[in-house]
């Protein structure tokens, strides 16, 4: 990740500390003013964490430390690292709230991987899981390559991203640049030129908005940090590159309706979505916006 983008990508992070353990909490999730799919998150990897009997789990991009914790308080050996300094000092208040140590938190850049080598000196651990870093890495064969350097053979990576095909649903600008973008980059340019208007006349294509700032104002918002999408196809291909083996992925952040309905329906929508979430089945590839890939380090 340049510095630049990691300055950004920190100064988001960095701006959002105050309330982000309120995505976790098991009441406060179902009043938030948006969709809580981390809690989500946090539970398929606190099920499959246990299914795998792991005795220690590292986590890149800790943030305020709460899933960690869980990790912690399941009876797991636990270290973890962030680039943004307020998420760090929040983990560590977090961690010592609980009872529990918090100089296993540190800084720390998936993309450098000596400003966490210190933390791999006990030894290698059993599993690993990186939520909210792959979309902002500035390159995804290092960045995955320094995951799976974390993980002992046989060990297992969660790694989470953004789902790509979920613009396939969205019937937004989303929708636009995914037929355009990756459907059809490499057609004629009259044919991309006349999709386009057509895309134009039949789709939201002015929706969603840009956040240019967080919900507070303070810090730049989701839409102008590096934030990428992935193909859930090429993703699991790259893995298999890259010394991964036994992949799957756990999806969540499903959407009953296309997101812009959303006001319309209002709280149905997202007492459907909810009610959506652990279904396993081929829809969350279209339907969720977000995925975990558990791989196994071959």
């Amino acid at each position: 990740m340049s510095d630049q983008k990691t300055v950004a990508v920190a100064d988001h992070y960095n701006a959002v500390v105050e309330d982000y353990h309120l995505n976790y909490d098991d009441e406060a999730h179902k009043t938030l003013p948006h969709y809580p799919a981390n809690y989500f998150r946090l539970q398929i990897l606190k099920k499959e964490v246990a299914k795998l009997g792991a005795k220690s789990i590292y986590e890149a991009g800790l943030g305020e430390g709460t899933p960690l914790a869980h990790m912690a308080e399941m009876g797991l050996r636990v270290a973890g690292s962030d680039i943004a300094q307020n998420m760090v000092a929040a983990a560590k208040a977090n961690f010592t709230r609980r009872g529990l140590d918090p100089d296993v938190i540190q800084m720390g850049n998936i993309d450098e991987p000596e400003s966490f080598a210190n933390q791999l000196e006990d030894g290698l651990f059993d599993a690993m899981m990186a939520s909210g870093v792959l979309p902002h890495v500035a390159d995804d064969e290092t960045a995955l390559r320094n995951m799976r350097s974390i993980i002992r053979p046989g060990g297992t990576a969660f790694i989470e991203f953004r789902n790509s095909l979920f613009s396939m649903f969205t019937l937004n600008r989303f929708t636009k640049e995914f037929f355009l973008d990756e459907l059809l980059k490499d057609v004629p340019d009259a044919l991309r030129d006349a999709t386009a208007k057509e895309l134009d006349a039949r789709l939201a294509t002015d929706m969603p908005p840009l956040r240019t700032k967080n919900i507070d104002g303070d810090g730049p918002g989701y839409d102008l940090i590096q934030a990428n999408y992935h193909n859930p196809f090429e993703l699991l291909e790259q893995f298999e590159k890259l010394g991964f083996a036994d992949m799957k992925i756990h999806w969540y952040h499903f959407h009953p309706a296309p997101p812009m309905l959303e006001k319309a329906i209002g709280p149905a929508f997202r007492e459907a979505a909810m009610a959506m979430e652990y279904d396993q089945s081929w829809r969350g590839m279209f339907l969720c916006s977000a995925g975990v890939v558990q791989a196994v380090r071959s």
